[in-house]
């Protein structure tokens, strides 16, 4: 469960980010992270527009200088969009200076207020600096369809057991997660449907 969904004290170690958003009806904001890329996104794309869904993609800056037609079609298609740095580094490996240059340099191609945390790996001091200029988005459930060791089906058993109101549910559109998501992806958007979840993005 510390993966998954992250508990209280850990979520108090940053305080000005959001982990979860409820509210009176019931919803659910899918995330797609690690993006875009040629060989999954455009899958993905077919699937929310097959369940007529919107999602909101937190996109790395290399993967979008490599495919910027593919990252003007999920805003065409009207998902939001993110940003996961520019090279998907880990805050706690690099300065706060020199993690705000990269940040900074994949939203001149981003060009979004939302900002995810690779990881979710950040020093305070990168909070405290970032806070002021994006909406540091984190998440409710990691479905860990990136996981080698993991079936596809405790992909989607991650999401049944762990969703709620207002979840930020984490799913990766990149060729490490490409297997079990292609699987548990439309499972578990039929089942959220089922039990009564809207989709929104963020």
């Amino acid at each position: 469960m510390l993966i998954e969904q992250p508990p209280f004290v850990y979520r108090m170690l940053y305080p000005e980010t959001i982990w979860r958003i409820p509210g009176k009806e019931k919803t659910v904001y899918l995330t797609f992270d690690d993006g875009p890329i040629p060989e999954v996104t455009p899958w993905v794309l077919e699937i929310l527009d097959k369940y007529k869904i919107k999602a909101t993609f937190f996109c790395v800056g290399d993967n979008v200088a490599r495919n910027l037609e593919l990252y003007e079609e999920l805003r065409r298609r009207g998902h939001q969009t993110g940003n996961h740095t520019m090279n998907h580094v880990q805050g706690i490996k690099y300065s706060i200076e020199n993690y705000i240059k990269n940040v900074d340099r994949a939203n001149e191609l981003i060009d979004s207020l939302l900002f995810r945390p690779p990881h979710g790996h950040m020093r305070l001091g990168q909070v405290k600096a970032l806070r002021h200029r994006y909406h540091i988005i984190m998440w409710d459930v990691v479905t860990r369809d990136y996981s080698k060791k993991l079936p596809p089906e405790m992909v989607l058993e991650n999401v049944k057991k762990y969703t709620r109101n207002g979840s930020i549910v984490v799913f990766h559109d990149s060729l490490k997660a490409e297997k079990n998501l292609r699987w548990a992806l439309p499972r578990a958007i039929e089942w959220l449907f089922e039990n009564g979840y809207r989709f929104k993005t963020l």
